[in-house]
């Protein structure tokens, strides 16, 4: 399998699942005054009625998503990953401990942002939401799949965190194989005994790449992209956990309650195999070109190539 396919971002991703969402008239959606970069402007223009702009008020914006999901409605609110934070508690005792039936979205997460610099490069968005009862956590790889997976929160009983991206990336699904795409499932894009490398994000295009260049020396790399952290499909990482004998994970956010530490606490308890984590590694970014950073961060393709050897090495 190639990611090249096209290049799209996820954001957009969410935008156009708003829309295809709303035939369902219990869809509302609510924004922070950032409507236009998350995409959620498509469906204020066809369905205002149903739109709810709320202003440079995160902390609100939660609340009155509550409301809304106690009363019947299905609310879609987004605004960057950064500010959602802002309204944490809000969501911990509004939304998650109810366990309402509401669907946040934060775009621009992880480095991958650029030149918008370390204070609105959230890495710890998704370790913050990890820790919520009741509260799934999402991180799509593109366009293609941010959409197949927001069509599907409709289904859950339960509070949600979906985090999309500004920039566009080389897309791992196409309209045919979306479909193996299911909230809570880890889905293998490519087959390998030697090593798997666990993505999410940005980061499945890079690990799909970099499994490309392992098979070039004699390297046999499967990669799962793990878009859903929580619930974690821990039946999948035992099944290559023993068939591989050593991971990689790959992901656009701190090592430190992300991804890794995901599968690192799941394996700590079932198969003790050799782990390596590619990561934000316990530090703020900063402002760059999004492959700059990727390359100061240690995060680019070569690294996770170099991860996957000293893994094997490990075993």
């Amino acid at each position: 399998m190639s990611s090249l396919s096209g290049n799209g971002a996820s954001r957009d991703g969410y935008g156009d699942a708003l829309l295809n969402l709303a035939n369902n008239p219990n869809i509302v959606v609510l924004e922070a005054d950032l409507g236009k970069s998350t995409k959620s402007c498509h469906f204020r223009n066809k369905f205002p009625e149903r739109t709810f702009s709320i202003g440079i008020a995160e902390q609100n914006m939660m609340l009155v998503a509550a409301g809304l999901a106690s009363s019947g409605k299905i609310p879609m609110a987004s605004t960057f990953a950064i500010f959602t934070e802002r309204g944490f508690e809000q969501i911990r005792n509004g939304i998650a401990r109810p366990n309402l039936k509401v669907h946040i979205c934060g775009s621009h997460g992880g480095i991958h942002t650029g030149s918008d610099g370390s204070s609105a490069q959230s890495v710890e968005d998704l370790a913050i939401y990890r820790t919520l009862p009741n509260m799934t956590v999402i991180h799509p790889a593109d366009d293609i799949s941010a959409e197949e997976l927001t069509m599907q929160l409709v289904d859950l009983e339960g509070p949600s965190y979906m985090r999309t991206i500004r920039n566009k990336v080389p897309r791992s699904y196409t309209n045919n194989t979306k479909q193996d795409l299911i909230i809570g499932k880890g889905n293998v894009l490519m087959e390998g005994e030697d090593v798997v490398i666990i993505c999410c994000g940005v980061m499945v295009s890079k690990s799909i790449d970099a499994s490309i260049l392992l098979k070039n020396e004699g390297i046999n790399a499967a990669v799962i992209d793990m878009h859903t952290l929580k619930p974690l499909d821990e039946e999948l990482i035992d099944t290559w956990s023993k068939r591989c004998g050593c991971i990689v994970t790959a992901e656009d956010h701190s090592i430190i309650g992300g991804l890794g530490s995901a599968v690192a606490e799941h394996n700590s308890r079932t198969n003790l195999v050799p782990v390596e984590m590619i990561g934000v590694k316990d530090i703020f970014g900063q402002s760059g070109d999004s492959e700059e950073l990727f390359e100061e961060m240690s995060m680019a393709i070569k690294d996770i190539v170099q991860a996957a050897k000293k893994s094997i090495g490990r075993k």
